[in-house]
């Protein structure tokens, strides 16, 4: 659940847009016979799961559009983390039974962490839906478009502990040419007991590092001047050298040891050249290292951000959450990251609230935590159960839904005068951004982030896309930098 884009139902306004995202395809217009139209809800892994699923259909003879009104296939590429983010899927659904009355041939179908949920109940459900595929199942959807082709419902939603993709070179559906997802492993063994990934996604399964290493260089190459390396837990990474010979070539010619834990992968991607800056997420509190902190330091490509999920403030709801860690343990991680990479290092979190059986006092140990911790921004929203996971077999649901909301807009609020007070800290100082294109309100202004992933709004004057600048700021809101480019 950790890398979530969410769907939520309350949230800091100034962040609601980002939370809220859904990705639809380019157009593409190479001459092919078919076209293709994907919209990509939740996580950054979808997002980069629908860029492998362009690329396997694109050598199937399919170009992509952005208008579904043009589309021989429509694939949602869709996330189960709440009802909220399954039920706008369904009402997607309902929007193109016009479309397929008009075109009967059109073939729509349910990918990614929905169908695995769903499977077959959805072809029942939903009669519009011809053809449901997990995560683990993209490299089968050519066959099962054949199967619907010739008048046959398609399903597979097989589990792999192995499949990583890592020999499909993604097809960049949204890219501004900048900033690109490199998924480096899949699957998640944390079993959160309120989360549904691990029964959608699967064991944790790791890239072999060559082929990281190689995807970086290749988009760096092609312009790229910032990677986010993907996993629903980037800490657990490990790959060791018997897995492939080829790639234990490349590590040993790179002076690697035998096993590549996620510190030896940071390096080697960071490496790729100085100019290529570097992300990760998402960080699982039980996993971080210091070793990742102090290689986080030793090279200034890697920026200095970290998503650190804490969900809750109280050691009690924690370990009914299963996350495996305490209130003091989260806090210790807190004290290493500002003590190895500095105050000015961005942190940023996940919260639930309303968690089953959470007192008044314990909702109080999450906002004392907020108030320790003091996050630059946060993901927050309040419980709700999921079918088939670990809560809602054991625990009641017993929290009513207005103290729900009650206790989110007290998170909320304080998240709001956090992230003012973190930015306020940043007036007056010199940062580097990359720019990433123009803002969102206006052409005559620029925006990038700087390696805190603080946006940055800045006049245009004769920069552009894809160049780094110094800018002072000199004004900010609790979600925005403003300032001007020194030279």
């Amino acid at each position: 659940m950790e890398n979530l884009i969410k769907n939520i139902d309350i949230i800091n306004p100034e962040e609601q847009e980002a939370c809220e995202v859904v990705k639809i395809s380019k157009d593409q217009n190479t001459g092919k016979n078919r076209k293709l139209y994907i919209e990509s809800y939740g996580c950054q892994m979808n997002f980069s799961d629908s860029e492998i699923v362009t690329s396997i259909m694109e050598k199937e003879g399919f170009d992509t559009t952005s208008d579904f009104n043009d589309a021989d296939v429509i694939f949602l590429n869709t996330c189960s983390i709440r009802e909220k983010a399954e039920q706008t899927v369904r009402n997607r659904l309902n929007h193109f039974n016009k479309v397929k009355k008009e075109k009967p041939a059109l073939t729509v179908g349910v990918l990614g962490c929905m169908a695995e949920r769903l499977k077959t109940k959805l072809l029942e459900e939903e009669k519009i839906v011809d053809l449901v595929a997990g995560p683990d199942s993209y490299r089968d959807l050519p066959n099962l478009v054949k199967e619907v082709d010739n008048g046959e419902k398609a399903v597979n939603t097989f589990l792999s502990r192995e499949e990583t993709y890592a020999d499909i070179s993604p097809v960049r559906l949204n890219s501004n040419g900048i900033t690109a997802f490199i998924s480096i492993m899949r699957g998640c063994d944390n079993m959160c007991s309120f989360c549904v990934v691990p029964f959608t996604r699967g064991r944790e399964r790791s890239r072999d590092p060559h082929s990281i290493v190689n995807e970086a260089r290749d988009l760096f190459q092609q312009g790229y001047r910032e990677v986010t390396l993907l996993g629903q837990n980037v800490d657990s990474y490990k790959w060791s050298s018997n897995q492939d010979l080829k790639g234990k070539a490349q590590i040993e010619r790179a002076g690697e040891t035998n096993v590549v834990n996620f510190a030896n992968l940071l390096e080697m991607v960071a490496k790729v050249d100085p100019l290529l800056r570097v992300r990760f997420s998402t960080s699982h509190p039980k996993d971080i290292t210091d070793e990742v902190l102090h290689t986080m330091k030793k090279y200034e490509n890697i920026c200095k951000y970290i998503h650190l999920p804490v969900q809750s403030g109280n050691s009690r709801v924690l370990e009914l959450m299963n996350r495996t860690y305490d209130r003091a343990w989260y806090l210790n991680r807190v004290e290493a990251i500002r003590n190895i990479l500095g105050e000015a290092c961005g942190i940023s979190s996940d919260m639930i609230t309303g968690f089953c059986t959470e007192t008044e006092d314990e909702h109080q140990d999450t906002l004392s935590l907020m108030d320790l911790v003091k996050y630059d921004f946060s993901y927050m929203f309040f419980y709700s159960e999921r079918p088939g996971t670990l809560a809602a077999k054991k625990y009641q649901d017993d929290i009513p839904l207005e103290t729900k909301k009650r206790r989110l807009q007290e998170i909320i609020d304080r998240q709001q005068a956090h992230s003012l007070e973190r930015n306020q800290k940043d007036l007056n100082k010199v940062h580097e951004v990359l720019i990433e294109g123009y803002s969102k309100r206006s052409k005559e202004h620029l925006q990038g982030r700087n390696t805190a992933n603080k946006v940055v709004i800045f006049p245009k004057g004769k920069f552009k896309k894809g160049d780094y600048v110094n800018v002072m700021v000199n004004d900010c809101s609790a979600a925005t930098l403003f300032g001007e480019v020194v030279v």
